[in-house]
């Protein structure tokens, strides 16, 4: 897995790599508007995972998510960095967990 000095330069990495859908995360699912899917949290795969932090503020960080599912859909899905803990389900939160081998 590639290591990206900005967040910028992840997203595009990684849609060089085919993740082109966008994702926004739902308290039970993640949906993609193009093509229009719910995703529940059994249908996709986390990829990889980056987390960036704030030059300035530590409270700027984000993570970004490389996301599949099995019928092909790829995608990212950007959010800041633990704000999700109390916006989603308890299935989601741990498909989402950040595993300390795994971000960068």
């Amino acid at each position: 897995m590639k290591t990206y000095e900005t967040l910028s330069q992840a997203i595009s990495g990684l849609q060089g790599l085919g993740y082109t859908s966008d994702f926004n995360l739902r308290r039970e699912w993640i949906e993609c508007q193009s093509p229009s899917r719910r995703l529940m949290p059994d249908d996709f795969h986390v990829d990889e995972v980056h987390r960036f932090e704030g030059m300035t503020n530590p409270d700027d960080s984000s993570v970004l998510y490389a996301i599949s599912s099995p019928d092909g859909i790829k995608g990212l899905l950007v959010d800041a960095y633990g704000a999700y803990a109390e916006a989603v389900s308890p299935e989601m939160l741990k498909k989402l967990h950040i595993d300390s081998r795994t971000d960068h």
